[in-house]
């Protein structure tokens, strides 16, 4: 995403992004016989992921990536334990075990450690506004997990995305052709190297397997897992985009990958005896 902004504006690129997933996604659907019309039950799935998860989460992001660095970009855009687990466990009475317990607030430390509001310039109305943006996209996508685990709709994560996706897109091209102006035809050749892998594979396959895990893990669990984001971001960032590795990211980094370890080991320790 920080690549491609390099070349087009933020609503124009997540525009583009939901439409070329969404077009690859009808496209295998339609070849495989996979398509098929959502029912009055998907429609509040088409709508929280469309227009909360896809639409909001990446056009603010998008955005709020204009003045902050991708390491931190990632993180902030993905602290949702900060806002799933109280959610899950006092409002929807799902029940974490120790191990879960122990694991969630252990990437939680890490996701404090790696904030480091000291490496914020509170003078710069921009990176403030930014990070504050960021934190508000985790909100959106945290209320989707939580959504989408508790709701149960007719169709699958898989037949749902490219309505989803659609839903996120129209909007998108609206507010883009509005807001920043008509799309420059003669954007750099560059940038569609970088959409040809965002939308197939960072939208398109993401998002279905983002949500179809969505649907069978526990809220707190898949936002823990979810951790695993700005970390995988952070390393990219620096080896792609040379940003700076400071020790806050980098320790807090490793404490979060501890506690993504502490819940998963368990559960597959958990399957392996069931086996």
């Amino acid at each position: 995403m920080k690549t491609g902004l390099q070349y087009v504006s933020p609503l124009w690129f997540s525009a583009l992004r939901f439409a070329t997933g969404c077009a690859c996604l009808f496209a295998l659907q339609l070849l495989t016989g996979k398509c098929r019309l959502p029912t009055k039950r998907d429609f509040p799935l088409i709508a929280s992921v469309g227009l909360v998860q896809m639409m909001m989460f990446t056009a603010l992001g998008s955005v709020a990536m204009q003045s902050v660095d991708a390491g931190r970009s990632a993180v902030l855009g993905y602290t949702t334990p900060l806002w799933v687990m109280p959610v899950a466990v006092f409002v929807l009475g799902e029940r974490l075990t120790r191990r879960q317990t122990i694991g969630t607030l252990v990437g939680l430390a890490g996701v404090l450690v790696m904030l480091n509001p000291m490496a914020i310039d509170w003078q710069d109305s921009n990176v403030v506004a930014g990070n504050m943006l960021l934190l508000f996209c985790s909100l959106c996508w945290a209320m989707t997990i939580l959504h989408v685990r508790h709701y149960k709709g007719d169709s699958s994560a898989y037949e749902l995305a490219p309505w989803q996706m659609l839903t996120a897109t129209l909007p998108l091209f609206f507010m883009a052709r509005h807001i920043e102006g008509p799309f420059d035809m003669t954007v750099s050749a560059n940038f569609w190297s970088v959409m040809a892998y965002v939308g197939p594979l960072a939208t398109a396959f993401c998002f279905v397997i983002i949500n179809s895990a969505s649907r069978w893990m526990s809220s707190s669990a898949m936002s823990n897992a979810m951790l695993g984001v700005p970390v995988s971001g952070l390393l990219l960032s620096v080896i792609f985009l040379g940003e700076t590795l400071s020790v806050s990211l980098a320790a807090g980094g490793a404490i979060i990958l501890c506690g993504i370890a502490i819940v998963s080991v368990r559960a597959s320790r958990t399957k392996t005896k069931k086996a």
